[in-house]
């Protein structure tokens, strides 16, 4: 493209989204042209992007879904990961100090967030965006709609930063970067922590930081507030309570005391929490009660076991970090204090 030196020469190759033979693709070209996104560099982006069947079939297998709490926890409360993270706030630890000063967020938080996602930056994804977002804006059976405001974002983001957007690799759903942003959020809340004037999280885990902290204040993280309370319950989780929901405190405490479920410290009885049960390695049920943090974390994805993983992830974290720094590190405490949970 003449004037657009950032763009690489296409080899030849099929087109499996070209403008001139899909008239949805042609439309969305149309629209982001007169948002003043270049068209020739548009139509040129589009006949880069492939289908690509794979990203369809991953879209229904994600481990929240197919996983019990005990398993789905392993993936992500290992030894390395709760020690990568601890280095990772000690090595960046002014971004993390200043990134709580300015939104409240914990570093332990933070991080909590980023190890699970890219485990602090390390597995950003193999899928080139422009293909995974591409093929689910046009080909998925029933979030098309929700893909093309996606690509259409994620397309807004390469021509202003001047990214080639063919080169740029993330999830098979098109999450980006050490947070793994999904392109609205990515527009919405990634901010340029270091001041180098681009909001960069593909590459600068210092604009990371920043963003996943603003990204929390944004949602209303509450500093110093508690992300979930221990509870005690039946053996089987009583089926007149409503489990595990993703949403706002919506069951007050008092309704699960009369139901068996009671915290296991004192708790305003009118205080709406979101009640937890959690299976275990030997088949028992752990009973919490989720915070107004805890609901402000499954934003970030709606699932209560990713809430929970990164809850853990950052309390490991935390004492990993604490027993670092005070010269206790291979005295196994907080390895031992992660693991046991899932015993038998």
């Amino acid at each position: 493209m003449v004037g657009l030196p950032w763009m690489v020469p296409l080899a030849a190759q099929a087109q499996d989204f070209d403008p001139a033979g899909m008239p949805k693709v042609q439309a969305m070209v149309e629209r982001l042209a007169g948002q003043g996104i270049d068209r020739g560099w548009l139509n040129h982006a589009m006949g880069e992007a492939h289908y690509q069947a794979s990203v369809i079939e991953a879209m229904s297998g994600a481990a929240e879904y197919n996983l019990t709490w005990h398993k789905y926890r392993d993936i992500f409360l290992g030894e390395e990961r709760i020690q990568e993270g601890a280095d990772f706030i000690a090595e960046h630890r002014d971004a993390f100090e200043r990134a709580q000063a300015r939104y409240g967020v914990p570093p332990e938080i933070i991080a909590g967030i980023l190890g699970v996602e890219t485990r602090y930056g390390q597995i950003t994804g193999k899928h080139r965006v422009l293909d995974s977002l591409s093929t689910l804006a046009f080909h998925h059976p029933s979030r098309g709609k929700f893909f093309l405001g996606e690509l259409e974002a994620f397309l807004t983001i390469a021509y202003q930063q001047h990214v080639d957007p063919g080169e740029l690799k993330g999830s098979y759903a098109g999450a980006m970067g050490y947070p793994q942003f999904i392109p609205t959020s990515y527009q919405a809340y990634a901010v340029d922590f270091d001041g180098d004037g681009q909001r960069n999280l593909w590459t600068d885990p210092v604009d990371a930081i920043g963003s996943v902290a603003n990204y929390f204040a944004e949602h209303r993280w509450q500093p110093g507030g508690t992300i979930y309370w221990e509870a005690e319950g039946p053996a089987t989780p009583p089926a007149s309570v409503d489990f595990n929901q993703a949403k706002a405190p919506y069951v007050s405490v008092a309704e699960l005391a009369a139901k068996g479920v009671h915290p296991q410290e004192a708790i305003a009885a009118d205080r709406r929490v979101i009640p937890l049960a959690l299976e275990m390695a030997d088949g028992s049920t752990k009973y919490r009660l989720g915070g107004d943090n805890f609901y402000v974390i499954t934003r970030y994805n709606h699932s209560h076991f990713y809430a929970m993983a990164v809850t853990e992830l950052s309390e490991a974290i935390a004492l990993a970090l604490e027993q670092q720094e005070s010269g206790e590190m291979g005295k196994g405490g907080w390895l031992d204090a992660t693991v046991k949970e899932t015993a038998p």
